[in-house]
């Protein structure tokens, strides 16, 4: 057996142990998994000659016990601050989509044996027969990836003496869910940057690749990744009761006018080339009535996904806002309109509606209430995050909301108001433009590597990897009005919801995503082509570190 068939073979070993074991972001499987990466770590020859250079970062607080992990190997061929950082998270998914067989989910095998029972796509079908697939959650997104980190580091471990600079691994938790275990990692990326002078010339995430269409013959390197925030409007109406409808205004008819003008959307969308993030779509809709009763509802909430690749959020806030505006305008009409022919059926005279449109950011909320509550409203706040941040049954999404509807309450002004804010979590976009000597190295790296791939697969540079990933935490934006956009109007920023904004200003690592290759991620017919995977991707890894560090 060769060298390249003795790492694709042990890639392929440490993909199916790591797929052994459940990791469903959330859960205590999710902290096994961690514990199982980090005992693989520590049998690296390297790590146990140099045991200070790998270390448990636990996620304080946490409930689960997460914890990520860093290891870092330091060439040994001249001293050197040449670092390549690579990342990998090994949370996935929950398995309830695969049904009766989700007790399968972790055993490719049996799941495949399983599978053959079903009836499947046709292209599902041709791939499970085919036997180039590895079926089951987290094989493809994204165990096989971190599978490729690893194996590189036992790799190299004999070649240490010859490594000239330096390999940083960072094995991340709650990547499907808010990114704690990036946000964990971030500030001890600052720290090695400021304490010990590394110099950090690419991050590189090793998530999964997919085609972009049906039949695409494209393999693709990203040498950037989309944004995502959370734009949110706390709707506030007057309550009525049903029998006297048009004596209130139902949050209702405003956030559905909302989603009419937002959802789905490319009025909304980003476009860099021939590359477009795709529009907004609603996360969640619902009013906030708590029990049935025939009182029409006082407030109603709606959120987006908000995807980019250059708008800043001071910029979304202000068209968000506008659409707001424009909305509630609109839907005063509407009201005025359907309340004038309502009073010609029964012959009362109409007179226009009393209601006026206002939008207001949360900033300007808080600021209103302030000047009538006084520092007090601190403290208030500060209470009501420690009593939401001990209730485990609140996401960081509902404690958000409770804060903003707690806010609102106090304010003396009741009138219908759309209070337009970010949910968390929020990812800044980045991608290398070749502005700086290290973007340009970084994009020539992968280029060369794309050029030199000898395995015939068509390969394809994109700006933007199209989904989020924790590539978005190597860098922040320039901007502070965008900076101050999202802790301004994020309800309970640093204390709900954490983000180390300043170490994230001194990394501005530039970043690529090279990935394993497969296709329904978070589907039951998750898979992973196991060719590209675990042959060809590992020397285009190989092939970029190498072009960093020369």
């Amino acid at each position: 057996m060769n060298n390249k068939d003795r790492r694709s073979a042990r890639i392929e070993e440490i993909t199916r142990q790591l797929t052994n074991c459940f990791s469903v972001s959330e859960t205590a499987g999710e902290a096994r998994m961690g514990d199982i990466i980090y005992a693989m770590l520590a049998e690296n020859p390297y790590f146990q000659a140099h045991p200070e250079n790998l270390r448990r970062l636990p996620i304080e607080g946490d409930p689960w016990g997460r914890i990520s992990i860093l290891a870092l190997m330091r060439g040994e061929k001249r001293p050197s601050s040449k670092t390549v950082v690579t990342i990998g998270h090994f949370d996935t998914v929950g398995i309830s989509d695969y049904g009766s067989l989700a007790p399968y989910a972790n055993q490719p095998d049996l799941l495949r044996e399983k599978l053959r029972a079903l009836e499947l796509p046709e292209n599902v079908r041709a791939d499970l027969e085919s036997g180039d697939y590895l079926f089951g959650r987290g094989t493809f997104d994204m165990k096989s990836g971190d599978a490729v980190l690893i194996e590189l580091l036992e790799e190299l471990a004999s070649q240490v003496s010859e490594l000239e600079g330096n390999i940083l691994f960072g094995a991340v938790c709650d990547e499907e869910c808010n990114s704690r275990g990036m946000l964990r990692f971030v500030p001890e990326l600052e720290r090695l940057q400021r304490e010990e002078g590394l110099d950090f010339l690419g991050l590189l995430d090793t998530d999964c690749m997919t085609a972009e269409y049906e039949g695409d013959p494209n393999r693709y390197l990203y040498t950037g990744t989309v944004g995502k925030i959370m734009p949110t409007f706390y709707v506030v109406g007057k309550e009525t009761h049903a029998g006297e409808a048009f004596k209130g205004l139902d949050p209702n008819l405003l956030a559905a006018t909302l989603t009419q003008k937002i959802d789905m959307n490319p009025e909304f969308c980003d476009v860099t080339g021939d590359e477009a993030t795709l529009p907004p779509v609603s996360l969640q809709l619902r009013d906030q009535k708590t029990e049935y009763s025939t009182q029409i509802a006082k407030s109603s909430i709606v959120f987006f996904n908000y995807v980019t690749h250059h708008s800043e959020p001071n910029a979304i806030l202000a068209r968000m806002t506008k659409a707001a505006q424009e909305c509630f305008e609109a839907t005063l009409v509407t009201l005025n309109e359907r309340y004038k022919a309502f009073c010609a059926h029964i012959g009362r005279t109409f007179e226009p509606l009393p209601w006026k449109a206002r939008v207001l950011p949360y900033q300007a909320l808080y600021e209103a209430v302030r000047a009538e509550q006084g520092t007090a409203l601190d403290r208030l706040i500060q209470e009501k995050c420690a009593e939401w941040l001990a209730d485990s049954s609140l996401d960081t999404c509902a404690r958000t909301t409770k804060l903003v509807e707690f806010v609102h309450g106090l304010w003396s002004d009741q009138n219908p108001v759309i209070i337009v804010y970010f949910t968390p979590p929020y990812y800044p976009h980045i991608h290398a433009t070749g502005a700086s000597e290290k973007e340009r190295r970084l994009l020539s790296a992968v280029e060369r590597a794309m050029d030199q791939e000898g395995s015939g697969y068509r390969m394809k540079r994109r700006n933007f990897f199209p989904c989020i990933s924790d590539l978005s935490y190597a860098a922040a934006p320039d901007d502070p009005e965008a900076l101050s956009a999202v802790s301004q109007n994020t309800p309970g920023f640093g204390t709900l919801y954490q983000l180390p904004l300043d170490a994230l200003k001194k990394l501005k690592i530039p970043v690529s995503m090279i990935g394993t290759y497969g296709y329904d991620a978070h589907k039951y017919t998750e898979r992973l082509e196991k060719t590209y995977s675990f042959e060809t991707m590992p020397d285009i890894l190989r092939s970029v570190i190498r072009d960093l560090l020369a």
